[in-house]
């Protein structure tokens, strides 16, 4: 494989695995909302969320593979496993692996969620909000076309489709189903006190 290939392998899917990890992202903000339409049923939503989960994680691998081999960089796999022990762009390869290894555990524990429990499960999953900021901050201190027109459009836009999904969270107010009946419980409490 030429250089050339693999440096544009390792950009694309970096590119694209934002993209998707985005997706995931504002479909589990709006999910987490019970967000649908009436054409749109909830389980169309978990699925896609689940599937573009996984295909964000073949394309990981396809950026961390591209990057390793590429001869350009000589990253070698210690970096791709360790955060901040490659050579070349520490502190921003750095970030892409702890990036990454939050991806992973998001994904190993929902498939395992049967097994750890929902609490457990929870706990983890909101490693989302972190990994996803730490994946944008790689791309623009690692990328060397961070700045070229079509990448900045890229990451503004992601960026942008974020901060909407969670501006629309917070206005929305939580519709989580425990917090529901909390507050349902709560209410009838204090009927049953006030009389």
């Amino acid at each position: 494989m030429s250089d050339t290939l693999l440096w544009y392998t390792t950009r694309g899917a970096g590119a694209v695995s934002l993209v998707l990890l985005t997706g995931v992202v504002v479909l589990g903000i709006l999910s987490a909302l019970r967000v649908q339409g009436a054409g749109w049923p909830r389980f169309l939503t978990t699925g896609l969320h689940r599937n573009l989960a996984l295909m964000t994680l073949v394309f990981l691998a396809l950026h961390i593979v591209t990057a390793v081999v590429d001869p350009f960089t000589h990253l070698g796999w210690l970096a791709a496993v360790v955060p901040f022990s490659s050579y070349y762009r520490t502190f921003w390869l750095g970030l892409g692996t702890i990036a990454f290894e939050l991806v992973l555990a998001i994904v190993v524990t929902s498939l395992a969620r049967s097994l750890i429990g929902r609490a457990v499960w929870r706990m983890v999953h909101w490693l989302t909000y972190a990994s996803w900021p730490v994946a944008v901050i790689h791309g623009i201190g690692t990328g060397t076309d961070t700045w070229s027109a079509w990448l900045l459009v890229l990451t503004v836009a992601c960026v942008g489709a974020v901060v909407a999904a969670i501006g629309f969270r917070v206005t929305a107010g939580s519709r989580d189903p425990l917090n529901e009946q909390r507050t349902a419980f709560q209410a009838a409490v204090q009927r049953r006190d006030t009389r």
